[in-house]
């Protein structure tokens, strides 16, 4: 799977390239029919991390060592200090960002072996300390996420974190965080079929319910998958991780699911489908009411391949987001309305990330009624 990645990243790195030669998106007027009122980055990076601390405060991330901040709900972006300047820092991908205030975020950076890095700053993006590195040249990882919920689980945080990178030696290199002490690597890391892998395309490719309680969307030419880490689906860790098929487009490198999202301990939704086939709509979305046992396909799905999905408690609806728009479920994912054809990578709400640098806030008011 590294030729893929490497294939994959050239890729995106000459896109963002040829992106940065185009004017930075300007900010749009917030006119009461956009859904996503657009906003100033003040970049033209290549947009996939964004998290959204409380909608006052998020922080997004990019290609060419890009890491930006609000602190004022995006009315201003301020572009951080680029982590590690002075050496390599200007050539990294940070494909996922997680922050806990204005002050407090680490960066996820992907790429092949020492090129996958972690960066954490606690003083608000002035200065950053590397937080951890893969030690393996064929390593690469994808996906970073930390406990955002109360699940019912004693042993948990909002400094419980898991760390998940493509497969290794036949396992998918997992690292967790343990109540805050430090990463360590989970000896019971998912096992991987040939040419598995996870996508790091929004940083959302995995869900975290509490300490080492996961779980992770695959895809690649070994076809669409959930996989749930044993202690979440056996209770005491014994066993191998619970695979599971998900009725998401599978069965070629681009393809799979491409990122999680769960409102409840049961109730989730995954969505992805071919990144090269962008406008294609089977195969796109699928939903689970037993805390992924199960997966039933989407009867009306998303209008293209989408790789972030969240649901909004204050709206009582889902969100998901792709390469040619946007669109909403009111019925956990079993059908969904179009909202808006843009190009977008991340999603973090309010706000939702893409390509040339571009960033918007959700304007709920344009939403329209259910149908």
């Amino acid at each position: 799977m590294q030729v893929l990645r490497l294939t994959l990243l050239l890729a995106a790195s000459a896109m963002a390239s040829a992106q940065s030669q185009l004017p930075a998106s300007p900010p749009a007027p917030p006119q009461a029919q956009q859904v996503w009122q657009m906003q100033d980055s003040g970049t033209t990076a290549g947009l996939r991390g964004i998290d959204s601390v409380d909608g006052t405060v998020a922080w997004a991330s990019g290609t060419g060592g890009t890491v930006l901040r609000t602190i004022d709900g995006g009315a201003h972006w301020l572009k951080c200090a680029v982590p590690d300047a002075n050496k390599d820092g200007a050539t990294l991908d940070f494909r996922g960002v997680q922050a806990w205030d204005a002050k407090t975020a680490i960066v996820l950076a992907s790429g092949p072996g020492e090129k996958s890095r972690l960066y954490k700053t606690t003083d608000g993006c002035n200065t950053w300390k590397l937080n951890n590195h893969n030690e393996d040249k064929d390593g690469f990882w994808d996906v970073l996420r930390f406990q955002r919920g109360d699940f019912g689980f004693a042993i948990g945080d909002r400094n419980t974190g898991v760390l998940i990178g493509d497969p290794l030696k036949g396992r998918f290199e997992t690292e967790v965080m343990l109540l805050g002490h430090g990463w360590f690597i989970d000896d019971a890391g998912c096992e991987s079929r040939e040419d598995e892998a996870a996508f790091a395309a929004s940083n959302s490719s995995a869900f975290i319910f509490g300490s080492r309680r996961y779980i992770l969307g695959t895809g690649g030419k070994a076809g669409a998958s959930a996989l749930i880490s044993a202690l979440l689906y056996m209770g005491d860790g014994s066993g191998p991780c619970l695979r599971v098929a998900v009725p998401i487009a599978g069965g070629t490198d681009s393809s799979g699911v491409f990122s999680l999202f769960f409102k409840s301990l049961k109730t989730g939704l995954a969505v992805g489908g071919d990144y090269l086939k962008p406008n294609e709509s089977m195969g796109t979305a699928a939903w689970t009411q037993d805390g992924g046992r199960k997966w039933r396909a989407a009867k009306s799905p998303p209008h293209g391949f989408r790789s972030s999905v969240q649901w909004s408690e204050a709206l009582e609806l889902w969100i998901t987001v792709g390469t040619n728009g946007s669109d909403i479920s009111r019925d956990d994912g079993k059908t969904w309305q179009p909202l808006d054809d843009g190009n977008w990578n991340a999603l973090s709400l309010p706000f939702v990330v893409g390509p040339n640098g571009r960033i918007a806030r959700l304007n709920a008011a344009a939403i329209p009624p259910a149908r």
